[in-house]
């Protein structure tokens, strides 16, 4: 198979994912390396794919339902345990967390999580890598856009983290 074809065969199988699916599933289905894959994921992206490289690999975007972005503060695992499960027990999800850092500017992360079991994954990720959440670097001040079904989930969603005390107002 030559490059385009395997291209053209990475967004169609991406098209039709409901999950994302890792670069090391993308090399072993076209028989590449993962570095290969990672520059066709580069190639797509330049030529006007959106494709989010998430904790739980590689997506597009799905469609979502109304968003809002919040400002949220807290430290530590079993906080931000706490603010992700509130979010997607109560029918949202996570898409992103942004920071404003000092020198750099914004960093984004895509998340993507929407489930109990993906925050669950998220969460053991970040333990076991041994690296400290981005918030970190901001006291643990950070964004999230979360989306829901509606703008009366967004709300209880908001709320909840309000009554909490995560949110930043």
């Amino acid at each position: 198979m030559d490059a385009k074809a395997r291209r053209d065969q990475i967004a169609q199988r991406l098209k039709y994912s409901r999950q994302p699916v890792t670069g090391a599933a993308l090399s072993q289905e076209m028989g590449v390396s993962r570095q290969v894959i990672v520059a066709d994921i580069a190639l797509l992206r330049s030529a006007g794919l959106t494709i989010y490289a998430t904790p739980g690999g590689y997506l597009l975007p799905p469609a979502f339902g109304p968003s809002r972005s919040v400002a949220a503060r807290h430290e530590g695992f079993s906080a931000m345990q706490e603010e992700l499960e509130t979010i997607v027990a109560l029918g949202g999800k996570v898409l992103d967390i942004s920071i404003e850092h000092a020198v750099y500017g914004e960093f984004r992360a895509t998340l993507m999580l929407q489930t109990l079991e993906e925050v669950s994954a998220f969460l053991n990720k970040m333990k076991g890598s041994g690296m400290a959440p981005m918030a970190a670097l901001t006291g643990g001040v950070h964004m999230h856009t979360i989306a829901a079904g509606s703008e009366k989930e967004l709300d209880a969603i908001t709320e909840a983290l309000r009554s909490r005390g995560f949110l930043v107002e």
